[in-house]
């Protein structure tokens, strides 16, 4: 299995537009990310979660012609805002059109039909994204291809709930500020995890580094990388090397195998 980070930035992105921070001021392409996505590749299937804002960019930084799934972990506009750009992908090999299925929980899904209601309406116009919704339970596995997908359940505040997925050996959190021992437990025998850390300080909905550090102990995976990290997170060079061995600070493109 194969995954590429597509991006490991906040809702805003590195660098802030305004901001002058060293940070957002930094020359090194590992402070510069894009919103938070993630593709994983495995036995022939392709598969990317979460399309924002920045989901045209990030496929075309990946060279992709094809995609076999999106999965979307909650309906915030920095992880759905980019689905019209599934377009692309329906009419690569025209006049064949190929509808891109869309996996989402219910409340996600409603958001997207609202969203993108010129894609689901019944004589809409030629060129409108191919979209195939698919609702899912956060309790039960999926397949996309034969490849399955088991959802992992947490809280992204107390007003609503997230997604993330654990594929084979790997799992993917992000926009978590809570989970439950028994969503824990569903993460037991990872070999990698991407796992959110927004900045160092508390955050009411999103996990600070020492939260994420946490999970990570409980899990145990023999590596583990943080993303939807904010400028408030520091230069990747100088943070980074702060880090518990095992656990290192994502930056977009970077890809690595799991068994």
């Amino acid at each position: 299995m194969k995954v590429t980070l597509l991006g490991t930035g906040t809702s805003q992105g590195v660098p802030v537009i305004g901001c002058r921070c060293e940070v957002c001021q930094s020359a090194d392409e590992r402070d510069k990310r894009l919103r938070t996505a993630a593709m994983v590749e495995c036995d022939g299937v392709r598969i990317v979660i979460d399309a924002g804002p920045d989901f045209r960019q990030q496929m075309l930084r990946t060279g992709a012609r094809t995609i076999d799934a999106i999965l979307l972990t909650h309906q915030h506009k920095d992880h759905v805002g980019g689905l019209d750009d599934v377009r692309a992908f329906n009419f690569v090999d025209f006049p064949t059109i190929r509808p891109v299925d869309i996996y989402a929980n219910a409340v996600t899904a409603a958001c997207v039909r609202k969203d993108f209601d010129y894609a689901f309406v019944d004589n809409k116009y030629i060129g409108a994204p191919e979209m195939r919704l698919h609702e899912i339970e956060p309790d039960k596995p999926f397949k996309v291809k034969g490849v399955e997908i088991i959802p992992i359940q947490g809280k992204h505040s107390e007003r609503f709930s997230v997604l993330g997925y654990r594929i084979g050996r790997f799992a993917y959190l992000t926009d978590f500020k809570q989970i439950e021992p028994a969503e824990v437990e569903k993460l037991r025998g990872v070999e990698a995890m991407v796992v959110n850390a927004l900045r160092f300080e508390p955050h009411h909905s999103h996990f600070s580094v020492a939260e994420a550090l946490s999970l990570i102990e409980q899990v145990q995976p023999r590596q583990a990388y943080l993303t939807h990290m904010s400028h408030g997170i520091g230069l990747h060079a100088v943070t980074d090397p702060t880090l518990p061995e095992g656990v290192s600070l994502g930056y977009d493109m970077l890809t690595f195998e799991v068994e």
